[in-house]
């Protein structure tokens, strides 16, 4: 094991475990962030938030959804602008 060093290896040796499992996190995922910076800051991450963003609504949406699939085709609707099937009940 490497020698700790820097400011993580000082929050390593405290005493506070979530200040420890914050830095594990880093750690772990310390070559992705890196990534950023070697691609010279030239790539966001905006377009995958924004996805990710609008699952998260129409997950929301769906709940009490009694099948995975019903949720499947809300998704393949809204992320693909498809149009929406005229409902099958009307109700004036």
């Amino acid at each position: 094991m490497a020698p700790t060093v820097g400011a993580l290896g000082e929050a390593m040796r405290s005493q506070l475990a979530p200040i420890k499992k914050f830095v594990k996190t880093v750690r772990n995922h310390q070559s992705l962030m890196m990534n950023w910076f070697k691609a010279n800051k030239q790539y966001s991450s905006g377009t995958v938030e924004g996805l990710n963003r609008i699952v998260n609504l129409v997950t929301r949406k769906a709940f009490g959804f009694r099948e995975h699939e019903t949720l499947k085709i809300m998704l393949f609707h809204t992320m693909g602008k498809l149009p929406e099937p005229k409902s099958t009940h009307s109700f004036f």
